[in-house]
């Protein structure tokens, strides 16, 4: 059977490592599984990535940004996402529409119909199974990825290359990561509403446990719904 799977939350909220720890559990039991991210997952959504992440990149408008994140959208639903589930594979996606829709709907303050119009034609309607969320407030989220960005700093971490020579750490900080504070409380509270709208294919998960807890409670929680199907 096939599974669309995506993982949504704040920034620091952890969902790139649960997505991870998710992946390794189901192919250690043996399922046909790949685990993807937005944006990216393709060449020319990994080109687009560069673009809307570059720290340098600050005049891009709401709307460019927007579109950047649906065009990427469009060309990893089309290369890897629908043929996998078409071929009966479970597919984990690190982050999906609801980032849309949560940052540049709510966070930006973009019209939520013309959201929903653009990712309709950027997905062929295709919705996730269900959706994994990993709660965290705003404030918390940035902390934590501000310090483990500056403990590899400390630690003189090797340096990875960036886009036109430029050097960064592995835990990216970038241009969305910048924005104020109050920028971020929208988003989460945008999630919020996201979740109560369709509660049944929302998973909330409390991101301030530990790792393991936190991927064992995911591990029991995918395993049910493969069960019911």
């Amino acid at each position: 059977m096939s599974l669309f799977i995506t993982f949504e939350g704040p920034e620091g909220s952890g969902k790139s490592t649960q997505s991870r720890l998710l992946y390794e559990y189901m192919v250690e039991r043996g399922y046909p599984v790949i685990l993807v991210r937005e944006p990216g997952g393709t060449r020319i959504s990994d080109m687009i990535r560069r673009i809307v992440l570059d720290l340098h990149n600050t005049e891009i408008l709401p709307m460019t940004e927007t579109l950047l994140f649906s065009a990427a959208r469009a060309q990893l639903v089309h290369e890897v996402i629908r043929p996998y589930l078409a071929h009966d594979g479970i597919v984990l996606c690190d982050r999906y529409a609801d980032s849309t829709y949560a940052y540049q709907g709510f966070g930006l303050g973009r019209d939520m119909s013309e959201l929903r119009i653009l990712t309709e034609m950027a997905t062929g309607g295709l919705q996730p199974d269900m959706t994994i969320y990993l709660d965290l407030s705003a404030e918390d989220g940035l902390e934590r990825k501000a310090r483990a960005r500056e403990r590899l700093r400390s630690q003189s971490a090797p340096l990875t290359p960036m886009p036109e020579g430029r050097t960064g750490v592995p835990v990216e900080w970038n241009r969305l990561d910048a924005r104020e504070l109050e920028f971020h409380k929208r988003v989460e509270e945008g999630y919020r509403q996201l979740i109560n709208e369709s509660k049944e294919r929302w998973h909330v998960f409390n991101a301030c446990l530990a790792v393991e807890e936190i991927a064992a409670q995911i591990g029991d929680t995918v395993e049910s719904v493969l069960h019911q199907s």
